[in-house]
């Protein structure tokens, strides 16, 4: 069976969406390791069930951010994993790091990109009065929050709405398109050529696949 590993920051409920889709077949793969940059991150709780290891290496224990991804990089290929997949993952890659891993790294960020990379996404799209807001799906690329989009999911934005109940309905997207593109990517149907997403043969427009 492929593997995954999981690298996450903190709540990890974009995990929990991942090990239920492991866990229903969803995905033909299973999570052999959930690593955190932080040991007290909840979502390292969430494998405890799961036969899954959780592991933490912390950042103050190397000289820098490329010394920390190459232990990183080390604790993750103990596991050979197919796919590597952040989820809410808040570190810089290094140009290395991302190098290594290049077509097999995947992120989950709450936006519409290219709108809104970077952090307070659901406050900049209430702040600029945004109709519409959501996540998207995308390669893992050097440019922060600029590799190719797979998969898009929009949200509305009502009146009323806070930053808490915008980032709850990105959310819920998220966990249902997350698990459908690592899929993809497990399956062999999603490629990255040239710095561009291909599914099922053809090349993806750059909002990603069903734009519309």
């Amino acid at each position: 069976m492929k593997r995954l590993v999981v690298l996450i920051s903190g709540e990890g409920s974009n995990l929990q969406a991942l090990i239920e889709a492991c866990q229903q077949g969803k995905i033909a793969a299973r999570i052999a390791a959930v690593i955190s940059h932080r040991a007290d991150a909840y979502g390292l709780t969430r494998v405890a069930a799961a036969d899954i290891e959780a592991k933490s290496l912390n950042p103050a224990d190397f000289a820098g951010r490329e010394a920390f991804d190459l232990a990183l990089s080390a604790l993750i290929d103990r596991y050979r994993p197919e796919a590597i997949v952040l989820a809410g993952y808040m570190r810089i890659l290094s140009t290395a790091f991302v190098a290594r891993y290049a077509g097999r790294m995947l992120n989950v960020h709450p936006s519409l990109l290219p709108r809104y990379p970077g952090l307070h996404t659901h406050r900049q799209a209430l702040a600029n009065g945004d109709a519409e807001h959501g996540t998207s799906v995308h390669f893992v690329t050097d440019e922060l929050d600029g590799g190719p989009v797979v998969l898009q999911a929009r949200v509305p934005v009502f009146a009323g709405d806070d930053e808490q109940i915008l980032a709850q309905r990105v959310k819920a997207q998220e966990h249902a398109i997350y698990p459908l593109v690592v899929g993809w990517l497990l399956a062999g149907r999603l490629t990255l050529r040239d710095n561009v997403a291909w599914l099922d043969g053809a090349p993806l427009p750059a909002a990603g696949y069903a734009a519309d």
